[in-house]
C-alpha cells in the first residue's frame, strides 16, 4: 500500500490535535510517509506542531518525517493529499459576525444567515488562492476542503475550477448526526447506510439502513420523538450549545415528520426562536474561545512542557476520522459510501444542474460517483431553491463585486425574514469586514445580467 504525503492547511485549528489522533488510529488503512503543517498564523501553528511532534514520536514512529512551515512552496511540493480547514479572520471575526447579526435581531451563526454570508465572502478569495498555490506545486494532489461555510466555498470553487475533479468539498455534520443515530439504534456508525439529500447544512435523511439492508428509519423517528436526541461525538457531546442544537432536531421532526433533518435547519425553520436563545455578549464564538480553544491550547502546552503526551485525554474525533476515511477511499479506490458535495447534474432532477448538492456518493480513485436521488417533494424543493439562490448570489457578489447582489442574497435568506433590515445588516458587515471583503460597487443599473 503506497504511503501518502499529507499537508494540513490551517494547522493552527483547534481541531488539529483530534485529526492527528485520527491519523494515528487510521495509520494501517491510510499509511503516511510525510505530514506537513501549513498555516499563515505562525504562533497558533507552532503550539499544535510542537505537541504533534511529541505525539508522533510516541504513537507514530513509522512516520518518516513531520514538519511545519509558513512557506507555500515548502508545504505543497509533491503533496498527495491536502486537508484544508482555514478560518479567514479567525474567531475574532466570527464573533463580530454573530454580534452584528444579533444586534439586528436576526440569527447570529457562523455558517447561516448574515454570519455565513460574511464568512463566505472572507473565505472565497483565500480558498481560490490556496487552490492555485497547491496546483502550481502539485497538480494531481487531492484537495479535501472542510472550510466553512462549505456550501458557499464549494459554489465558488466549482465556478473557478470547473474542470478540477480532484477537489472534494466535505462536511462532518451528517456523520456527527449519524453517530447519534447509531447510539439510539445500538449500531456502529460505520454500519449505517444513509439516504440523504440537500445542500450543505441544509438537508434531510430520508432513510437509515444498516449494511444488511434492514430499514431502521421509522423506529429511529419514534425513538427520537419519545426519548429525545443528543450529540454523541466526543468533540461536542459535553458542549451545552451542541446539546441544545440536537434537542431542537426533535422538535423539527415532530413538526415535519416525513424526513430526519440536519440540525442546522433549525436556524431556517425557527429563526426568531434561535435569536431569543442567544446572548450577544457570549455568542458561540466566545464560547469556543473560552472553551474548546482554551482546552486545546492548554493541552498542547502541557504536552510540550512535559515532553510527552502520556496521561493526556487525547481522543479520535469524527472531524478527523471522516476526512481520513474519505481520503482512504480516494487513494485506494475503495468505493466507500460518504455524504459529500457534488455538482448536481441530474442527481436531483428537479433542481438546477449546476447546484452543489450534498448527497451520498461512492468515493473512487476517479472521484465521487453520486447516487441518483430522483425528484424531491415540493416543500423541500422550495426550501432548497431559496437557499441555493442565496448561496449563488453571495458568490455572484464576490466575483462581480456587487453590493446589489449581496442585498439580494440576504433578502432571500430565511434567517433574516424582514427585507427592511437587509441593507442595515450588510452595511454594518461591510465596515467590519473592510480588510477582508472586495470593495463592493453600488451599481444602480437595473438591466438583466
Amino acid at each position: 500500500m503506497r504511503k501518502q504525503r499529507l499537508v494540513v492547511v490551517g494547522s493552527g485549528s483547534t481541531y488539529t490535535m483530534g485529526m492527528m489522533m485520527s491519523l494515528i488510529a487510521e495509520k494501517e488503512r491510510f499509511p503516511l510517509k510525510d505530514v506537513i503543517f501549513y498555516d499563515i498564523d505562525e504562533q497558533r501553528q507552532e503550539r499544535n506542531a510542537r505537541a504533534t511532534e511529541i505525539l508522533f514520536k510516541e504513537r507514530y514512529p513509522e512516520l518518516e518525517s513531520f514538519s511545519y512551515t509558513t512557506e507555500k512552496e515548502a508545504a505543497f511540493k509533491q503533496a498527495d493529499f491536502v486537508f484544508v480547514q482555514i478560518r479567514t479572520g479567525g474567531l475574532a471575526m466570527r464573533e463580530q459576525d454573530e454580534q452584528i447579526s444579533l444586534k439586528h435581531r436576526v440569527v447570529g451563526q457562523e455558517t447561516c444567515g448574515p454570519g455565513g454570508m460574511a464568512y463566505g465572502l472572507r473565505s472565497i478569495g483565500d480558498m481560490v488562492e490556496l487552490v492555485n498555490d497547491v496546483r502550481r506545486c502539485s497538480p494531481e494532489a487531492w484537495i479535501l476542503n472542510y472550510t466553512n461555510p462549505a456550501a458557499i466555498v464549494a459554489e465558488a470553487l466549482n465556478r473557478e475550477f470547473p474542470n478540477d475533479n480532484r477537489i472534494l468539498n466535505i462536511c462532518d455534520m451528517p456523520i456527527a448526526i449519524m453517530i447519534s443515530y447509531a447510539k439510539i439504534l445500538g449500531l456502529d456508525v460505520w454500519d449505517i447506510v444513509p439516504e440523504y439529500f440537500g445542500l450543505n447544512h441544509f438537508g434531510w435523511f430520508t432513510k437509515i439502513f444498516d449494511k444488511e439492508g434492514n430499514d431502521h428509519t421509522e423506529r429511529l423517528k419514534r425513538l427520537i420523538m419519545e426519548t429525545g436526541f443528543t450529540p454523541e461525538d466526543e468533540a461536542i457531546a459535553n458542549d451545552l450549545s451542541w446539546q441544545k442544537t440536537f434537542e431542537q432536531a426533535r422538535q423539527m421532526l415532530i413538526d415535519f415528520p416525513e424526513f430526519l433533518p440536519n440540525t442546522y435547519l433549525q436556524y431556517y425553520l425557527y429563526p426568531e426562536a434561535m435569536v431569543e436563545k442567544e446572548d450577544p455578549n457570549r455568542t458561540r464564538a466566545r464560547q469556543v474561545i473560552e472553551g474548546r480553544q482554551k482546552h486545546v491550547h492548554d493541552l498542547c502546552d502541557r504536552i510540550i512542557e512535559k515532553e510527552t503526551a502520556e496521561g493526556e485525554d487525547l481522543h479520535v474525533d469524527i472531524h478527523g476520522v471522516f476526512m481520513i476515511k474519505a481520503a482512504e477511499s480516494l487513494a485506494y479506490n475503495l468505493n466507500e459510501r460518504f455524504i459529500v458535495m457534488v455538482e448536481n447534474n441530474g442527481v436531483i432532477p428537479n433542481l438546477p444542474a449546476e447546484a452543489m448538492v450534498e448527497v451520498p456518493a461512492l468515493l473512487t480513485s476517479q472521484g465521487p460517483k453520486p447516487f441518483s436521488i430522483g425528484k424531491i417533494p415540493t416543500f423541500y424543493k422550495g426550501l432548497i431553491e431559496g437557499q441555493l439562490a442565496y448561496e449563488q448570489l453571495v458568490v455572484d457578489a464576490y466575483f462581480e463585486e456587487s453590493y446589489q447582489k449581496l442585498i439580494q442574497a440576504l433578502t432571500v435568506n430565511r434567517t433574516v425574514v424582514n427585507a427592511s433590515k437587509v441593507k442595515e445588516i450588510v452595511d454594518d458587515l461591510i465596515i467590519a469586514n473592510e480588510k477582508y471583503w472586495p470593495e463592493l460597487k453600488k451599481n444602480t443599473d437595473s438591466s438583466f445580467k
